[in-house]
């Protein structure tokens, strides 16, 4: 091998290592960019999740609402039926 050969090989791999270095630099920029971002994301979700508890409860209440309402008027309508009856 001349070593013109050599040394062309020895910079096609500096080359290259340094096209590695870079690019791996720059993914490391990104996921460190995309890890800060998830920090007020997470905190969001948990804020929804709270919300989304929160509604779940109310949305309990009210069906244990309306069905006491129902049994209510039921009950007022069987006492109007008898009224008619008699």
């Amino acid at each position: 091998m001349e070593p013109a050969d050599s040394l062309g090989m020895l910079e096609e791999r500096i080359r290259s290592a340094v096209e590695t270095v870079n690019r791996l630099r720059r993914e490391k920029d990104a996921a460190l960019q995309a890890a800060s971002e998830t920090g007020p994301l997470k905190q969001h979700i948990e804020a929804l999740t709270g919300e989304i508890d929160s509604l779940r409860a109310e949305r309990d209440t009210l069906k244990s609402e309306r069905e006491y309402v129902r049994k209510r008027v039921e009950k007022l309508l069987a006492q109007i039926d008898t009224l008619g009856d008699g």
